[in-house]
């Protein structure tokens, strides 16, 4: 295992990409998925973002209920965080807004609900999704890790089983209770498009996000494990920066980083980015309200990976988040 300098990477990052653009894809969702991808589209690469399509909460889970959709949440915020171009503020804050009043409206989020009506109008979910990415104008691309409809279940450590991604993600049940086994239900399979763009990628981004229920429902895909272990790109984990409350409390980087590895069927990550700047007490003691503790770089971690980056890649805000900037910069400098 080698350790690199955060202070290093970032000068190379600063370099021009002599050889043409490197294909990066990040596999994830949630806010994780979109801090990444705002700071990665500011160098010249060439990004796709995977997205998991197991969602079941809030407006998604309505629309899906409702209308038979793929979940469109983790992808909207794919799409705004790659949305580039004069108008990009706007549209950013169009897909962003979220109706508070009306009975049928109140809690949709706009950028939802026009996913679904793209998919209606163009006659199928990857249709509207690639309507979307020409009304944001991408840079970059926002691909499903599946166009199946499936539920994620949980297998907790007393045999308890939980079902749909939203009841992991906001436990009813005991948090200490650690998951032993994550599953689909039924078989999702790999979307064609997303397994050759894994199988051509340069460089692979896992995280950061809630493992059990924004990471490795990705993994869990039929054909992904293959996709991943037969493509020469470097495998890219970026650690969580705070535990989760029914999914990885009392967790170490190191713990998360096996998990990783034994759903990505991987024997070992290329790098790891793991932030080990100090956090302000006070943020700490809020976070501690919730059950939420920050996620240790532990000695362990370094049997992970063949090569371990520290550093601050802390944001400077009142809530627990990497810096896009300090994260990409980093990334890009690989």
């Amino acid at each position: 295992m080698i350790q690199i300098k955060q202070q290093a990477l970032v000068r190379e990052a600063m370099l021009p990409v002599s050889n043409g653009m490197k294909k990066i894809v990040t596999i994830g969702g949630g806010t994780g998925s979109y801090t990444v991808l705002r700071g990665l589209k500011e160098f010249p690469l060439d990004i796709t973002a995977v997205v998991s399509m197991f969602d079941s909460g809030g407006s998604t889970g309505r629309l899906r209920d409702e209308f038979g959709v793929l979940p469109p949440g983790d992808i909207r915020r794919c799409l705004v965080a790659l949305s580039d171009g004069a108008r990009a503020e706007i549209l950013r804050d169009l897909f962003n807004f979220r109706f508070e009043n009306g009975n049928s409206l109140k809690g949709h989020s706009f950028g939802n609900l026009l996913l679904v009506a793209l998919s209606s109008i163009y006659g199928s979910d990857i249709e509207g999704i690639r309507k979307a990415s020409e009304l944001l104008h991408l840079k970059g691309k926002v691909l499903p890790v599946s166009l199946d409809k499936a539920d994620l279940h949980a297998i907790l450590e007393d045999g308890t089983e939980i079902v749909g991604e939203t009841n992991i993600d906001i436990p009813q049940h005991d948090g200490n209770l650690r998951i032993k086994r994550l599953f689909l239900e039924p078989e999702a399979r790999l979307f064609e498009e997303t397994d050759k763009t894994i199988r051509t990628a340069d460089f692979i981004i896992l995280g950061p996000g809630d493992p059990y229920s924004s990471v490795i429902p990705n993994l869990l895909v039929t054909g992904m494990k293959e996709a991943l272990q037969e493509s020469r790109g470097k495998k890219i984990l970026i650690s969580n920066l705070m535990s989760e409350w029914g999914e990885t409390h009392d967790f170490s980087a190191s713990d998360i980083a096996r998990e990783m590895l034994a759903y990505s069927g991987l024997s070992k990550f290329d790098y790891i980015i793991c932030n080990t700047a100090p956090m302000d007490a006070k943020l700490i003691a809020a976070y501690e309200k919730e059950r939420k503790h920050p996620i240790q770089c532990d000695d362990a971690l370094a049997t992970c990976t063949t090569h371990l980056i520290t550093g601050d890649f802390f944001s400077e805000a009142d809530i627990a988040r990497h810096d896009s900037a300090k994260i990409a910069k980093v990334i890009a400098a690989l």
